[in-house]
This record gives C-alpha cells, structure tokens and sequence, in this order.
C-alpha cells in the first residue's frame, strides 16, 4: 500500500484542528438548512442515517446504507478519521463505513497516523447498528483488535483462545477481513442469517489472529473505534482479500483437542504461538498436551517457525497440574531442554549445560524410554519418600537418576505442594531430547503419578513453533 501520511498542523494539534472542522461543518450545515431546499446540498448525520435504516427496516428489507455512522470522531471524506469528542474527552470514537465487506471485497486496512495519548485504537468489523457508545468488538454483533495490547474482543468478551500480543506503533498497517464459508453469496439478496465467516487481522501485511463467526443480518462493516485526543489513522477501503498462508490450511484440522492447556499462547493447527506481553519470566506461555506419553506414543516434536528476538522457547514434560507462567524444567514435576541456551532444566529455576542452542528451523524433540517390562503405573500409590533416588544405567552409560519432586527454585507453587503434601511417583525412566533428528542427551528420572505431558514454554514476541505430537520417528 503506497504511504498515506497526511503534514501535519504546525502549531495545533489535532484535537484542535479536529473540533474546527466540526465548527465548520455545522456553521456550513446552518447555512444549508437557511436556504429552504433551493437545491443545495444537503448532509446527513449520523441520526439521519440511522433514521433513514430503521425505515427500510419497517418496510421489511434491509439495506445496506450509502453514508458511514459516526460519533465523536471527524472523518475527511471517509479516508482520514481523528478523535474529537463532542463534549468531554474520554468518551468513545466511532466510525463505521456505509459498504458492508463481501466475498469479492472483504478487507480493509488503517494506518496509524498518530497513536495519540494512550493509543486506544480498535479496528474491526460490526453490524449497521451497533452502538455508537461503544468500542468495537465491546457489543453484541462486533468484533474488534486493540492495536494498544493485542486482544482481540468479540460480542463483548475477550477471545482470550485468540489473543496474540501485537502492539501496533505509528505508521504501522492494521487490515481486517472476512473469509466466507465455500458456496456463499454475499450479494445483497443472499440470506446471511446463518452463515459463518472467519473475522482475520493483519499487521503491515502478516496475518495475527483470527476467528470464526456468525454473519449478521445484513452482513458485517469495516469499523474504527477510538478514545483518547490525538488519535487518527488513515482508512483504505475496498481492498482485495488478504491470501491465505499455508498454516491457515491447518484450521480444517484444528488439533484443539490434543491441548489440555493455552496459556499465553494461540494454537491454529498444528501452529503455537506466544501471545503474552514478553516483558519478564513472569510472562511465561504453556502450552500443555492433553495426553501424556506412554508406550505407543513416546516421543513428540517441535519445529522452531519464528524464534523471535532471543529464541525463548523451551520442549519438556511435566506433571498434570503443572503451574501456568513457568517454563518446562523450572518446578517440581517437571524437566526441560531451553533453546535459548541450550541448557537442561530439571524441577529447578538453575539449569546446566546440556546441548546445542536451537535457532529458526531446527527441530527439537523429547520423549520417554520406557523399559521393555514397563507397566504404566500412572495411578501408582508409590511414595518418593520410599524410593530415594540411586545410580542408573542405559546402554552401557551411567546417567543419574533425578529426583523431580525436589524443588529448589522457590517457585510461586509452594504453596500448593505444602498443602497437597507429598508427590506420588512410579517408576524409573530415561528421558532423551533430540536436534534435528539426532540425540542431545538423557536423563533417568522417577515419572510423577498421572505420567508427564508433552509441554512447550515461550516468552518472547513472534515466537511460533510447529508441533508433532506423533512423529513416524524417534
């Protein structure tokens, strides 16, 4: 999309050249109305166009309106939209355009000219008559992305399963669009009641988030909503469909059921990706499995798509209750392979070295090596108290054997051991991780009763990863 930064008002800002071109307006609308219809031209305002749909409604069609709706906002022609509240500042910015999206024309975008104050921006997409009050994808029949934090919100409630952290900056593309369901009409005649259509956002071009939903009556319009002085960006309408990447294929087989646990991090396919703010380890994302390994699937895989700025993504196994922020190998019940590092976690915030770092490509594997004569004992009664940890041997190796229910790391779920009392185990077995095909290295531990379950830590921005969880190897 070629630049479309408007110069800016030496001198004033915007919220001052905003309420002057409301002046204006409605100084030019006084006069308009003085000449008595002697064929001047006449302007609508929002309860116009409002007035004007309730009628075709009462006639029993629905229309779809040639003039956008708008409040406390100033828009210059449909391109250039600014805040400017009416009265107080604080109150919300609404435009919502007159050209409903179609399947021939189903995307839009806005460049933010100025992020204003706070940068309380939302673009998305909303029917005819939503509020006017209210921020995109905060009503019934909207949904909206906050360029301030990344959330997407949808008929009132945050998509927390669709959240990914995208905090646009000034200058930046934010687009929308609709992709319809095969075989539907999206002409003005069609019967959209009960149609779906996948609501998906871009930033300067790369796909963020999406979700599936209802199409309302009379379909969905490009929205832009607002709340603080200074704010504008710069709308572009009828756009072509942005084009599907190859992951967005993956959405046919969604694969929600194999995770158990989301937190911070969006899932599409086979696809994780961090979604949280990245700002310290308490910002942890997990991801865990629904299932634990066992014999007939021992081993699981993850292929690093974007490392993002330092690659903080680690592959692991923990126990079933395992706490959310924390990454695989930094509390009990738990052990971890850090790509960042390289280094080996094992119920401990302290890791050691253990293999290679890992960067954008490689594939990180862990599984289990279950003895020939294992029988799972997930719900076995046995106490580690009874079973202290001892020496083992694989292969001819000596590996040692960790005990994952001593925690030295004085982590944020203590407390709930101390209540729980004390951890269950069963048997004895080989822990291993790979890259790129090939053996890192091992460690014999106790498994915690209820089994240990395939886990993916991330903390950083753009961080997604590709994940196996039944290989043909390993």
């Amino acid at each position: 999309m070629q630049s479309c930064i408007r110069p800016k008002f030496f001198g004033q800002s915007n919220l001052v050249v905003a309420l002057r071109k409301i002046f204006d307006t409605l100084n030019e609308k006084k006069k308009m109305e003085g000449q008595g219809g002697s064929g001047a031209a006449t302007i609508r305002t929002d309860e116009d166009c409002h007035d004007s749909a309730g009628s075709s409604e009462e006639a029993g069609t629905e229309r779809t309106p040639s003039v956008c709706r708008h409040a406390n906002v100033c828009t210059d022609d449909n391109e250039f939209i600014s805040y400017a509240p009416e009265l107080a500042v604080g109150k919300i910015g609404l435009w919502i355009s007159g050209s409903k999206l179609t399947a021939e024309v189903g995307y839009f975008e806005m460049e933010i000219t100025d992020c204003g104050v706070d940068g309380k921006i939302h673009i998305g997409v909303a029917s005819w008559k939503h509020p006017l009050h209210s921020h995109i994808g905060h009503s019934l029949g909207s949904i909206g992305l906050s360029v301030e934090n990344g959330h997407l919100f949808k008929d009132g409630e945050m998509a927390t399963d669709t959240v990914r952290v995208k905090v646009a900056r000034e200058y930046d593309r934010v687009g929308c669009g609709l992709r319809y369901e095969q075989h539907f009409d999206s002409g003005d005649d069609a019967d959209d009641t009960e149609s779906f259509v996948l609501v998906y956002f871009t930033l300067n071009g790369k796909e963020i988030g999406s979700l599936w939903t209802h199409l309302p009556l009379g379909g969905f319009h490009p929205a832009v909503s607002m709340q603080s002085p200074g704010e504008e960006v710069r709308v572009c309408l009828g756009l072509p469909g942005h084009p599907m990447h190859d992951d967005d294929e993956m959405i046919v087989d969604s694969n929600e059921d194999d995770w158990c646990r989301l937190s911070d991090v969006h899932q599409r396919g086979q696809y994780l990706e961090y979604c949280g703010k990245g700002q310290s380890i308490a910002d942890v994302g997990l991801a865990q499995a629904r299932f634990p390994l066992n014999t007939t699937h021992h081993y699981f895989e993850i292929e690093i798509v974007d490392p993002g700025e330092n690659c903080y993504i680690a592959i692991g196994l923990t126990r079933k209750d395992y706490p959310d922020r924390r990454n695989p190998g930094w509390n009990k019940g738990s052990i971890g392979y850090h790509a960042d590092d390289g280094k080996i976690f094992m119920g401990s915030g302290k890791g050691d070295p253990f293999g290679p770092r890992c960067h954008k490509g490689d594939r990180m594997g862990c599984g289990i090596y279950f003895a020939p004569d294992y029988i799972s004992e997930y719900d076995s009664d046995c106490d580690v108290g009874n079973s202290p940890p001892r020496a083992g041997s694989s292969n001819g190796k000596d590996v040692e054997l960790i005990d994952l229910t001593v925690d030295t790391s004085g982590s944020e779920d203590d407390e709930w051991w101390t209540h729980q009392g004390k951890v269950k185990c069963g048997s004895k077995v080989e822990i291993f991780f790979t890259r790129n095909g090939k053996t890192v290295g091992m460690r014999q531990v106790r498994i915690p009763k209820g089994g240990f379950y395939p886990t993916v830590g991330m903390l950083g921005l753009n961080e997604k990863v590709r994940v196996d969880l039944r290989p043909l190897t390993g």
